[in-house]
């Protein structure tokens, strides 16, 4: 199936809305699209959403920090804790059954969209 350059800067477009105004979810809207709609397999989605996730974080940070809103001491140390899951998430990622991280994604989209409701 060839893939719409417009249908993936669409998607593009909708996460990086997303991700400025609520600071996440841009691999809410990414990872879905690109496994059910551009049929991808689970790993190249999460590691291409990864990467995407990357550009839209720089482009929203160059905005929060024009406006002087970043607790500088706060997200270096979280930084700090980030690079390490990063690690080691990827590859975890690598490793997992691809239905294993189909479950996990689910049960994380459903306690996030729960806490977001309470």
């Amino acid at each position: 199936m060839k893939k719409s350059i417009f249908l993936v800067i669409i998607a593009g477009f909708l996460a990086g809305i997303v991700s400025g105004l609520f600071g996440a979810g841009g691999g809410m809207i990414l990872v879905p699209f690109m496994t059910l709609i551009l049929k991808e397999e689970e790993v190249s989605s999460r590691a291409t959403t990864i990467m995407c996730i990357f550009f839209m974080v720089l482009t929203s940070s160059f905005f929060y920090f024009k406006q002087d809103s970043i607790n500088w001491n706060t997200s270096i140390k979280c930084a700090i804790g980030g690079i390490i899951g990063g690690i080691i998430g990827s590859k975890l990622l690598i490793k997992l059954d691809k239905n294993i991280l189909k479950i996990l994604f689910i049960i994380f989209l459903i306690y996030a969209s729960i806490k977001m409701i309470i």
